[in-house]
This record gives structure tokens, C-alpha cells and sequence, in this order.
């Protein structure tokens, strides 16, 4: 230990002072598996600074010694007790001003990173003279505070455009792309990648030695900070947030935007308090606080099942869209795949498509043959004897499944587990004559695969634990987010969803131009339209979920989305609602003096709240955290608005009834208030 450390004990940071003259200050945080920045750790990396500083070695060493990785960024739950307490703005001064003091001492610092570099760990990284990062393919650096409805308050934005010029820093900071080491040194922000092994002894090397920018770099990081750059770039910047995220919805890329172009000129403590107001203004907003609590949502989804799933072989049954791309994207992820279907002509269309999926997704083509080979066609259905998981994922019709099962069951390994991707058939249909109920379960995936996080699994009174804790492990290995749900009509998802849906298609039917009822839904924070959705999905999948549901919910379909024409069934024929052209639709356009109805995005939003009530109420989802965590993962449902039941709490429960009411008093019996509206849980306080 350092003799200026003498009669001082530190939980968090081990520093130590090599022959060489070099302090390695090591964090380990305390009682955690990664490290995160909380109070305590940044006070006591204070403390170390400010006696560094009294004498300062010849150089400054910052590395981490977890597994894990450097620095995972700050401590979330700490933040949210910050905004609580109304002491957001202490929090962000105390860890500006500790990075400010780093970045003062007189000798050289570098940052050794290895692993996660996230948040304010890059921070940290910034505040340093000098950065090493390993080639490992775990390490990964990043700003991503804009996903949480901040941006990065400890520094980040006031050193990074001025380190790597404003686009490269605005670029990465407004989409919150994590960088990998290679990428970062591109940019400037990495002045070397090395192997791990030599991490430490290349870092100390550089402190000794020191480093010159490239001239190059050093002119971008000054020309596009002036004056007249931020003046062009700006607009630019905005303009292009503007065509992913409003601003009246996720405003902190335009607060970064806006904050840069004023004070990127600036001295570093005009920009650092600039930074610092505007940061703490975002910490107070809705959206920033339901965008960390869904965070944390992914956490709890990300904890679901473990790691252990005795998963190797999966064999799927059915090569449609579905189907076809669960294959895929199984091999994608390092499963051994077989897929099976009645004919090799509708197998041959699911391996085309998996190998333009190999073809985006595998970057090194040395390495694609590899990934390919995973997924074989197998017409005979031979994988089954050698399978851990079989996945049915033919039509929705309940006895052709049920015939299924009876041929693929005798041929499974006594362990392998069997399940269904129904969209919409409860489970104590589907298990009659079952061998093994214990290892039956569904396992429902969104359209598309390869893009939607969430997957359903969903469980009957006879289904083991064991089979759902290993079956939310394979999702977690497949990068999917589980969901355990009931297995009663439409599950979650399709059936909060299908009331929106389906009023989105009455509203149609009535007149209301379809660009016009989309316009409504996207603005109050969808993803998508529900018309484009429903062309998105398929006009015979919805015809076909709308059989199971429409009875159950007690709801009448449309007699446009009766009957769906062939070649006609939406963006998969390039027809449906819309016409499809290059994977886009073709809205027609509306004319200039049409009104829309002043109750339509009521009428399209208030039933799926409704629904999700009932959910609730009628227990499909544990709690109303999974609930939305579901409908947020399964739907695209607008994020920052916290989820279904989130949004009830914020609006009020007793307002929504009342807009309900007012709605079944003009459109019917449809909006009546579902069971579930005077659940204490709705009326849960929000921040």
C-alpha cells in the first residue's frame, strides 16, 4: 500500500504503488459482482485523488479487477433514491467534481479498460489523460444514458466532443451505441487496444511514456466544436432524432443536442455546469423516471431462470415465417438446429431466409459456414430422437397440434421438453393425451423473431417448475426476455393487444382512413400503427387469433377481417390494408381538410388499458410489473410511459374509468369498464 494511505481503510478501491514509480489504483467493489459507481465508491475514489494529488507519482493507473468488466456505470437504485430525496443535482456535482479532480493531477492518467465500460465508468475513462482498452470481445464501451431519458452527467458530454470531435461523440451518445474496443480507437476515444494479458503493463507503459493525439484528430475535436460548426450541426442532429423519437416524448437527445450547441465552445467547467443543469432538469421527468424503471424490469426478466438449461439440440416442427425463424435465429445463437415440415419446398424458403439473417448478423463471413451449418432441414424429422427442446410451430388449429404431439412424443428423450408456439390456444386444449404434461409448455415468440425481446412462456396446472425455470434459461440464451404467463386465450400480449387492434379495425370499417388511425396511435407513443400492424402481422394470423379471442372477450369482428382474400393477407404479399412496396406501405394520402375523430386515440388506447386491468385481475402475469414488462417487450407499447399499469397510476384510475364510460355511452357495451379498476395496485404512487 501507498505510505500517503497509511491508517486508511478503503471497501472499494486497492491502490497500490509499483518499483516503477506507477499507483495502480484497483476497484473491487464490496459486496457486488460488478462494479457500479455508487456514493461510496466515488467518495473514496475523492479521497484517493485528493491525496495523489499532495504528491502525485509518476503516473495514475486505473483498472478493474472483476471479471465482469471496468466500470458498469452508476448505481441506478441509488439514483432513483436521489431523485426521491430531491438531491439529484449534489449526486451529479459530487461525481463532476471528483472526475474534474482526476483529470487535474499533475501526472499522466490512464484508464485499463477490459469488459463492460459503460455510463459513468466511461466517464471515469474520460477524465483520464490516456485509455487502453483489451480486444477481448467482451469489452464493450458506451454512453447509454439516453435510453434511461438522461444523458451522461459526470463529465461525458463535456469531454467527449471535445476529445473525438462533436459527430463521432454526438453520434454515440444520442443512440447510445456501445463501442467495441477497435471501434473506439477509430473514433480516438481508445489510444490503444492490446491483448488482456498485457492490459496492465501497456497501460503503465503509456503513463510513463505518454502518447501524441494524431493531428487529425486533434483538428475534428477542434473545427466541429467552434462556433459556426455547432451553429450547422445542431439543426442537423436534431432533425435526425426527430425521424426515431419526438420531443415532447423522449426529450433528453434534444436537451444533449441543445446543451452541446451552446456551450461546446465553452470552457470545461461552463460546459460541465451546464451539463450538470440540464441533467438534473431530465432526472425529474416521467419519462426519465419510467425509463429506469424499466430498466430494472429488464434486470428482473434477465435474473428469470438462470443459466443452466441442459438445452444443446432443438428441433422445430413447422418452416413458416414463425417457425423458419426460430430455427434461425436458435442457430444464430450457438444451438444445434433441425427443422421439419411436410414438404422440403416450404423448408427451402426458412433456409433462405436464415442464411440472409447469417449474412447480417455474422459480420466475419470466415466464420458464417460455421453458424450455418447448425440448422439442417430434416423432411424425415430425425432430430427429434436427439432433441432437448421440440418447438410446434405449425397452424393454429387445436386438434391438428393435438395429432401432432401424439407422433413426436413417443420419439423424444425422456428429459426433452415439448412446446407450442401458439399465439392464442390455451394449453388444457392442446395437452390431451400427453405422456409427460410436466414437460409441456408454450413457448410464444413475436414477428419478427430476430427483432421482437420478448417471449411468453407460458404454463398450465399441470407444467413443472423446472420445465419453466429452464425454458426461461434458454430464452436468456437466446438474448430473449421470458415472461411466465397463463395459459388462458391470448395469454398477455395478444390479448392486451387485441382490443386495440381490433377497435383500430372497427374504426376503419367505420370510415376513418387508415394513415389517420395510425397518425393517432403513433403519437401517443407506439412504435407502429395498429392498421400498419395488422398488415405487419398478417391478416389471416390476426383472422386467426381473433377466433380464439373475439369469443372469450366477448367482442365482435369486423366483417372486413372475416374473410382475408388470398394473396391479400398484408406485407407478406405485398397487399393487404396497405399496399406493401420494398417491406414499406404505401399509405394513401388523406385529404388536407379531413378531421379526425376527437375520440379515436381513446378509442384505441383505452381498450387495451382495459384489457390489461382484466389481465391483472384475472392473474395471467404475477404482478403488474411483469404485466408491463410483457406489453412493453411484446408490443413496443411507448416506453416512456412506464407500461400499461404504469400509465393508469400516472393518469389516474378513476379519470381512465370515467373516459371509458364516456366511450360505452357512444360506441357500446365494448368499453365497459373490465374487473380489476379498483385494485389498490393501480393507485400505487408514482414518482
Amino acid at each position: 500500500m501507498l505510505s500517503g494511505f497509511d491508517g486508511l481503510r478503503f471497501s472499494h478501491w486497492h491502490p497500490e504503488i509499483r518499483d516503477d514509480g506507477v499507483v495502480v489504483l484497483s476497484l473491487d467493489r464490496h459486496d457486488s459482482s460488478v462494479n457500479a459507481m455508487s456514493q461510496d465508491v466515488l467518495l473514496e475514489l475523492g479521497d484517493l485523488v485528493e491525496r495523489l494529488a499532495l504528491d502525485p507519482p509518476k503516473a495514475v493507473v486505473v483498472q478493474s479487477i472483476k471479471p465482469a468488466g471496468f466500470i458498469a456505470g452508476a448505481d441506478l437504485k441509488e439514483f432513483q433514491e436521489f431523485d426521491r430525496r430531491g438531491t439529484v443535482n449534489d449526486a451529479i456535482r459530487r461525481g463532476q467534481t471528483t472526475y474534474q479532480k482526476l483529470s487535474e493531477l499533475p501526472c499522466p492518467t490512464v484508464a485499463a479498460i477490459h469488459g463492460h465500460c459503460l455510463g459513468g465508468g466511461t466517464e471515469l475513462a474520460l477524465a483520464c489523460r490516456y485509455r487502453v482498452a483489451s480486444n477481448d470481445p467482451s469489452t464493450r464501451i458506451g454512453l447509454p444514458e439516453t435510453q434511461l431519458g438522461i444523458f451522461p452527467g459526470w463529465g461525458g458530454s463535456a469531454r467527449l466532443p471535445q476529445l473525438v470531435g462533436a459527430p463521432a461523440a454526438m453520434d454515440m451518445m444520442l443512440t447510445g451505441r456501445n463501442l467495441s474496443a477497435s471501434a473506439a480507437r477509430n473514433i480516438g476515444l481508445v489510444d490503444k487496444v492490446v491483448a488482456p494479458a498485457v492490459l496492465l503493463d501497456t497501460a503503465v507503459a503509456l503513463g510513463l511514456s505518454g502518447t501524441t493525439r494524431p493531428f487529425k484528430q486533434r483538428l475534428t475535436a477542434w473545427a466541429s466544436n467552434t462556433w459556426l460548426a455547432r451553429r450547422l450541426l445542431a439543426p442537423q442532429m436534431a432533425k435526425q432524432v426527430a425521424r426515431k423519437a419526438r420531443k415532447d416524448h423522449y426529450p433528453a437527445p434534444y436537451a444533449l443536442i441543445n446543451t452541446w450547441a451552446r456551450t461546446g465552445g465553452s470552457g470545461i467547467q461552463a460546459r460541465l455546469d451546464a451539463e450538470r443543469r440540464a441533467v438534473v432538469k431530465l432526472a425529474g421527468t416521467p419519462t426519465a423516471r419510467n425509463l429506469i424503471r424499466i430498466f430494472f424490469l429488464t434486470e428482473r426478466l434477465k435474473a428469470l431462470g438462470g443459466k443452466d438449461h441442459g438445452i444443446r439440440h432443438v428441433h422445430v416442427v413447422g418452416a413458416g415465417v414463425m417457425g423458419g425463424d426460430i430455427a434461425a435465429w436458435s442457430a444464430y445463437k450457438g444451438f444445434e438446429v433441425t427443422l421439419q415440415d411436410r414438404e422440403q419446398r416450404f423448408i427451402d424458403p426458412a433456409i433462405q431466409r436464415a442464411q440472409a439473417l447469417f449474412a447480417k448478423k455474422v459480420r466475419d463471413e470466415s466464420k458464417r459456414p460455421a453458424v450455418a451449418a447448425r440448422l439442417k432441414a430434416d423432411l424425415a424429422g430425425d432430430g427429434v430422437a436427439v432433441a432437448d427442446l421440440v418447438i410446434e410451430a405449425i397452424i393454429e388449429d387445436a386438434e391438428a397440434k393435438r395429432g401432432l404431439y401424439q407422433t413426436l412424443e413417443p420419439k423424444m428423450k425422456v428429459d426433452a421438453l415439448l412446446t407450442t408456439n401458439t399465439s392464442s390456444i390455451p394449453l388444457v386444449e392442446l395437452r390431451d393425451h400427453i405422456q409427460r404434461p410436466a414437460q409441456f409448455a408454450g413457448l410464444h415468440y413475436f414477428n419478427p423473431v430476430a427483432q421482437m425481446p420478448l417471449v411468453e412462456i407460458i404454463h398450465h396446472d399441470g407444467m413443472a417448475p423446472e420445465t419453466e425455470r429452464r425454458l426461461a434459461s434458454f430464452c436468456k440464451a437466446l438474448g430473449k426476455f421470458p415472461v411466465p404467463v397463463a395459459g388462458t386465450p391470448g395469454f398477455l400480449v395478444n390479448r392486451v393487444l387485441f382490443p386495440y387492434m381490433l377497435e383500430a379495425a372497427t374504426a376503419y370499417a367505420e370510415g376513418v382512413p387508415g394513415p389517420v388511425i395510425d397518425k393517432a396511435a403513433v403519437k401517443f407513443g407506439m412504435p407502429m400503427g395498429p392498421i400498419e400492424l395488422l398488415d405487419t402481422v398478417g391478416l389471416d394470423v390476426a383472422a386467426g387469433v381473433g377466433k380464439e379471442l373475439a369469443p372469450f372477450l366477448g367482442l365482435q369482428i369486423p366483417a372486413a377481417l372475416q374473410t382475408v382474400e388470398p394473396g391479400k393477407r398484408g406485407k407478406k404479399d405485398g397487399q393487404g390494408i396497405y399496399k406493401w412496396d420494398n417491406g414499406r406501405a404505401q399509405k394513401p394520402d388523406v385529404p388536407a381538410n379531413y378531421q379526425a375523430p376527437e375520440d379515436l386515440e381513446d378509442r384505441l388506447i383505452l381498450p387495451l388499458l382495459n384489457e390489461a386491468v382484466a389481465c391483472l385481475h384475472d392473474g395471467v402475469v404475477a404482478d403488474a410489473d411483469l404485466l408491463d414488462a410483457g406489453v412493453i417487450f411484446g408490443t413496443g407499447f411507448a416506453p416512456f410511459r412506464g407500461g400499461p399499469i404504469q400509465y393508469i397510476r400516472a393518469t389516474g384510475a378513476d379519470a381512465l374509468v370515467e373516459r371509458l364510460k364516456v366511450l360505452q355511452q357512444r360506441h357500446g357495451d365494448r368499453f365497459a369498464p373490465r374487473p380489476g379498476w379498483d385494485a389498490a395496485v393501480l393507485r400505487e404512487p408514482v414518482i
